[in-house]
């Protein structure tokens, strides 16, 4: 099973310096920074603008910041002007700033409620039209769905975490169904997406992240067929399938 990477004593030391010093101080202000982007800017207007850029910004900063790089294949596969529904397996937190910063497709993220509540961020989120999840209730979940399908509807595209939460362990995980009712509901195109190195920087149960490297795969798209040929369970076979594909074998 893939472990935490481990630096050597003098580097962790100097690289924890440099954390708490350095990085951590600049992470909160380039926080606060992106989340107030997008406030004042989708308040004046341009929401599909400030929405997203200030995001893919926050995120390559906060990669830069922990001196980690990313590497994309397969950027062929994902046409401009195209509305998709991307699913990801979920390594860990760097997950997010892989995504914002390199998949290169303006999207809205599914992403917990509890998200929600993060000062700024949350806000930030709410504002720029990003979906909460909400499970707490069947009307809560209906509302959810519906909020997806308009997005969905207006040409935009979603990122989702299908596993619905961090792997703890590092292995792939059971993929739920909520990603692909939207794709056979809109008959949109699925692409799936392997995040791999996400979980060396940092697992769930990891507190500090180290630096590192992340490859995004994005796979050829999954298109459901008119005969529903595609049902909901067969587009997350072939998700997880094409995904496990680019994980290293005790990963998958």
């Amino acid at each position: 099973m893939t472990k935490h990477r481990v630096l050597s004593l003098p580097i962790l030391i100097l690289y924890r310096i440099y954390q708490v010093c350095v990085m951590a101080p600049l992470m909160i202000v380039v926080t606060v920074l992106s989340s107030l982007a997008v406030l004042i800017g989708t308040f004046c207007g341009g929401a599909r603008f400030w929405s997203y850029w200030p995001g893919v910004i926050w995120a390559r900063l906060m990669m830069w910041l922990t001196l980690c790089t990313v590497t994309v294949k397969g950027r062929e596969n994902v046409k401009p002007g195209v509305s998709y529904v991307f699913v990801a397996n979920h390594q860990g937190a760097y997950d997010i700033f892989a995504i914002y910063g390199w998949l290169g497709h303006n999207f809205k993220w599914m992403m917990k409620k509890s998200l929600e509540k993060i000062p700024f961020v949350g806000l930030a989120c709410k504002v720029g039209g990003q979906i909460f999840v909400d499970k707490s209730s069947p009307t809560a979940i209906r509302n959810t769905m519906e909020k997806a399908e308009k997005i969905l509807a207006g040409g935009m595209s979603v990122v989702v975490f299908p596993e619905g939460s961090r792997t703890r362990t590092g292995r792939l995980g059971r993929f739920k169904r909520g990603a692909f009712l939207l794709a056979t509901e809109f008959r949109l195109p699925v692409v799936p997406i392997t995040i791999d190195g996400a979980y060396d920087i940092l697992p769930c149960t990891g507190k500090v992240p180290v630096p590192g490297h992340i490859t995004l795969t994005l796979h050829p798209a999954i298109v459901p067929n008119a005969d529903s040929q595609h049902d909901q369970e067969t587009l997350a076979a072939l998700s997880r399938e094409a995904i496990a594909q680019s994980l290293p074998e005790d990963q998958r």
